[in-house]
């Protein structure tokens, strides 16, 4: 970083104009013997402009020499505007260039350094303007070069500003899509899911009596045509509203399905060749918002895993509000199995079941003890819109 620093255009120019203004000062013929640099004293004075181009890597070092050839120059009784000059442009470096609590010490430690050693040739006189204005000049340099750090700083850490902003929308803009995802994924299931497992049954069973019971079969065939149809038309709606923008799905999917189509829900399954018991206690009508969707979700999930994976084609589905609460238990035993694929403890539509009900603040459990499968559901009644 610092060599391609070195090589620029501008940073080379910049090295050129410090090292002829310490050259221009450093052979000039004063016409005061004090100022003017002879034999050894002309080396203090143009060693600093060969250490210039270092200033921005080294500082310290830069600004320990050139230092070094003021005070040489001093004790020889000279004061050098050459490496006065030259210790002036490296407080700049250093104040620039390093933190603010290491380049203010030095640059006031450089000061003061100067400040006595100047009296040296001027007969121990401190004050003599001649020799202030060199201090005045150092002084300046490192307060030039600590706002000039204190600016880069600021711009730094804007930019650091920015860059973390934009990370931080993009993590937004994955999580949001993230969400999105998961919640089509939901709908998805919702709107298909009973459907295709309809589907699949009547199916079997119209291959199994096209032989023996032709009648049965054209029944189990008229079933699947429906569902597929039905299918359609939810996968259908459910596209339109992805084309459409966000205002338009809050509306067009409001009102929707809560407790109040549970008979319609459950005819619709024993419709499909499920034998359906329900009971309900408590106040259901005063369930409202997500509560209620929830709750038809969690029948509809329980009913649709019973007519799927159970045995026996019976399923018990319980609802009651007391409490506060609405508390729902699906029932239905499924094929005396070791394999845990028997038992739907986690397939996609409890997993997004789950998701719902937990976004809620409820509860939700499944379990199976021998061949009775159970799925119970706990939720506080008072909830606001589904998301």
């Amino acid at each position: 970083m610092s060599s391609s620093r070195a090589l620029h255009p501008a940073t080379a120019l910049r090295d050129v104009i410090a090292i002829s203004v310490i050259v221009m000062f450093g052979v000039l013929p004063f016409p005061e013997d004090v100022f003017r640099a002879e034999g050894v004293v002309l080396v203090f004075a143009l060693l600093p402009a060969a250490l210039m181009p270092l200033r921005r890597r080294l500082p310290l070092s830069v600004l320990a020499a050139c230092l070094a050839c003021v005070v040489g120059a001093a004790v020889v009784g000279t004061l050098s505007p050459g490496a006065l000059v030259a210790v002036a442009l490296s407080s700049f470096a250093v104040a620039a260039g390093m933190t603010r609590s290491l380049g203010i010490p030095v640059v006031a430690a450089t000061v003061v350094t100067v400040f006595l050693v100047n009296s040296v040739p001027l007969d121990g006189e401190l004050f003599d303007s001649r020799a202030l204005q060199f201090v005045l000049l150092i002084v300046v340099s490192g307060a030039i070069g600590d706002a000039v750090r204190s600016r880069r700083a600021f711009a730094d850490a804007m930019r650091e500003r920015a860059e973390r902003a934009e990370r931080g929308r993009e993590d937004e803009a994955r999580r949001r899509v993230a969400e999105e995802r998961v919640r089509l994924a939901r709908d998805l299931h919702d709107v298909v899911a009973h459907q295709i497992s309809v589907i699949s049954l009547q199916a079997g069973v119209a291959t199994s009596a096209m032989d023996s019971r032709p009648e049965q079969a054209r029944e189990a065939l008229a079933s699947v045509r429906a569902a597929a149809r039905t299918a359609l038309t939810d996968i259908g709606t459910l596209m339109s509203l992805l084309r459409d923008g966000e205002d338009e799905m809050r509306g067009a999917r409001r009102p929707q399905a809560g407790l109040a189509m549970l008979d319609e829900l459950i005819e619709r399954f024993r419709g499909d060749g499920l034998e359906v018991e329900l009971h309900r206690e408590g106040a259901l009508s005063s369930i409202g918002g997500a509560a209620d969707v929830v709750a038809y979700l969690v029948v509809q999930e329980g009913l649709t895993n019973a007519h799927k994976h159970g045995d026996g084609g019976i399923a018990s589905v319980s609802v009651g509000g007391t409490g506060g609460d609405v508390e729902i238990v699906a029932r239905n035993t499924v094929a005396a199995r070791s394999d845990s694929d028997a038992v739907p403890l986690s397939g996609h539509g409890l997993r997004g079941l789950r998701e719902r009900v937990e976004s809620l603040g409820g509860k939700i459990a499944t379990t199976r003890v021998g061949d009775v499968f159970e799925l119970r559901v706990l939720l506080p009644a008072d909830q606001g819109a589904l998301r």
